[in-house]
């Protein structure tokens, strides 16, 4: 891509800029009408296709040579809006398969798996997308992708990226008959060694996740 291309701030909609713009903006709008708990029946693989979506722009973040913001500095955006409401909609929404372990780093070895929670990743997800959304908005676009490539990095990919292992896992456990062990006991909150975390996955039954996909629950 060009240095004229990104900095050019035509509303072509083939333009990179405007595609992943377009690309976050419906994640933000989509997960956050999710969280409204209207269709909580549809909530699990609606996110599983949203966070896959996702991801394809951070892919192409990812791929792109390095893009360097016009300033030194990063100009100020304002506060960032708060998310608590929203991470506290998630919970509810996905209780009680909000929980989950995640190897942070798979390429450091004997890394311990750490306790992660769905909405916290997403919220967290969405406060990064955000903050580069308000630099588009305000029409600095080489400021955006500056900021949405060096976050994809440093955050939001690796947060996506295990958050979509989560829910692929629990669409495919219903999908394959097999019921998640138990989350009881395993909490964010607790440094759990690789034996406590399995011991204390314990039993959830199918029909936890079942319903969400429209499926029936095993007799």
């Amino acid at each position: 891509m060009s240095d004229a291309t990104l900095h050019a701030h035509s509303p072509d909609p083939d333009s990179f800029a405007v595609q992943i713009a377009d690309s976050i903006e419906s994640f933000i709008v989509a997960t956050t009408e999710v969280a409204k708990g209207d269709e909580p029946d549809s909530a699990i693989p609606f996110l599983l296709l949203e966070v896959s979506q996702l991801l394809l722009a951070g892919g192409r973040l990812g791929a792109h040579e390095d893009i360097l913001p016009e300033e030194r500095y990063e100009p100020d955006t304002g506060p960032d809006l708060d998310v608590d409401d929203l991470r506290e909609r998630f919970a509810a929404l996905l209780d009680p398969v909000d929980v989950f372990s995640e190897v942070f780093d798979p390429y450091e070895p004997r890394k311990a798996p750490v306790p992660f929670r769905i909405s916290d990743n997403l919220a967290d997800i969405i406060t990064d997308l955000r903050h580069g959304l308000a630099h588009y908005r305000a029409g600095r676009t080489t400021e955006a992708l500056w900021w949405w490539q060096f976050s994809y990095f440093s955050n939001w990919g690796p947060t996506a990226s295990a958050t979509l292992r989560a829910l692929q896992s629990l669409v495919s456990h219903v999908r394959l008959d097999q019921p998640l062990a138990e989350l009881d006991g395993l909490d964010t909150d607790e440094d759990v060694a690789d034996d406590a975390l399995a011991e204390e996955a314990g039993r959830v039954m199918l029909r936890e996740i079942a319903a969400p996909l429209g499926l029936r629950t095993r007799k």
